[in-house]
């Protein structure tokens, strides 16, 4: 629903954003080769009773959050801590509604890691010249009334002056350490679900270029990740991943590259968002969905898989939902993990 500060001023925020959402992300094969090597120290100085706070998850596998370990060493009762940050430009012109799917996409990454969110702050970059300041309001009442929901805590943040609006939120919560979900720990014969269909990135654009508003992908986009991933916990899964600016393949081939497996998906059982085919073939796909394509293309048996089901494979996804290596009440197994072959992804 459009607020009633957006119309009575004609204010399309999307306008003010050079991307989409998650798409804006730097290019995944780009991004590596900024980080590489970037890992630091994995735990503190040595102590003698090996009670340290260890690094438990970093750069090296490309999952969704920090996790450490906090000090007390393991056993019963040990606990770790999850670290994220996630923000991005206007993916929808209702600042309430951006502000929503930015801080469900920030509390993904935790929800990925199989952890539960404590306390968030903002991060909030506004061109306090160009758009009422009324607008950022309804932007931090989007991003508080989601954190209630997640029972997350909002406790300040950060805000600049930026000629781009950006949203989202730094976010830390917990986890058992024993009980992570990460993109390594995947093994050969467990099948692959996804708990949100695809086509977010499609829809978005059309949005953006025509103005025409989607509520199923809104509706998608403010849904929490917390149910899937409980129920991921509860049915002992150990690995996953969220799917967001690097599109199905390019989170999945992270995922399998990390495991050392091959990840084979049925195409045909990949769900999609009504309209999100229409978007494609209409041509409302993104730069960042077209760089996930081709970054993931020369580790990938494409088969027969048209160019169209290439495109929303790798599209570009805000806010998606989880893939995660077992399966997950209610979510349909889109394929499976095997041992490895010549290519990291099959599409069938």
């Amino acid at each position: 629903m459009t607020t009633t500060a957006t119309r009575q001023r004609g204010v399309r925020l999307t306008q003010y954003a050079r991307g989409g959402g998650c798409a804006c992300k730097i290019p995944p094969g780009e991004l590596e080769e900024i980080v590489a090597g970037l890992t630091g120290r994995t735990r503190p100085a040595d102590r003698a009773d090996g009670t340290g706070a260890a690094l438990l998850v970093g750069l090296d596998s490309g999952d969704d959050a920090a996790v450490v370990r906090l000090p007390g060493g393991p056993g019963a009762g040990a606990q770790a801590v999850v670290v994220t940050a996630d923000f991005f430009g206007p993916v929808v012109d209702d600042p309430y509604d951006w502000g929503r799917i930015a801080a469900a996409n920030a509390l993904s990454d935790v929800y990925a890691m199989g952890g539960s969110p404590l306390v968030a702050t903002n991060l909030l970059a506004w061109p306090r010249a160009a758009l009422p300041l009324e607008l950022a309001r309804e932007v931090l009442r989007g991003g508080l009334d989601i954190a209630v929901e997640a029972g997350c805590h909002v406790a300040g943040g950060h805000s600049v002056d930026d000629p781009e609006p950006k949203y989202g939120m730094a976010v830390t919560g917990t986890a058992d350490p024993e009980r992570l979900l990460r993109n390594d720990a995947g093994r050969p014969g467990v099948p692959l679900s996804l708990t949100k269909p695809l086509g977010l990135g499609v829809l978005n654009n059309r949005h953006k270029v025509t103005g025409e508003v989607f509520d199923q992908a809104v509706r998608t986009m403010v849904a929490l990740n917390r149910d899937a991933a409980r129920a991921a916990l509860a049915g002992r899964a150990v690995c996953a991943t969220d799917v967001t600016g690097f599109g199905l393949l390019g989170h999945l081939y992270k995922l399998a590259r990390a495991s050392g497996v091959t990840a084979v998906v049925d195409a045909s059982a990949v769900p999609f968002l009504d309209g999100a085919r229409e978007a494609a073939r209409d041509g409302y796909v993104s730069g960042g969905t077209h760089r996930n394509l081709a970054w993931v293309a020369p580790h990938t048996d494409f088969g027969r898989t048209d160019e169209l089901t290439r495109l929303l494979l790798a599209d570009a996804q805000t806010s998606g939902g989880l893939l995660v290596a077992g399966e997950v009440p209610g979510a349909p197994v889109i394929g499976e993990l095997v041992p490895a072959r010549e290519h990291r992804l099959v599409v069938r």
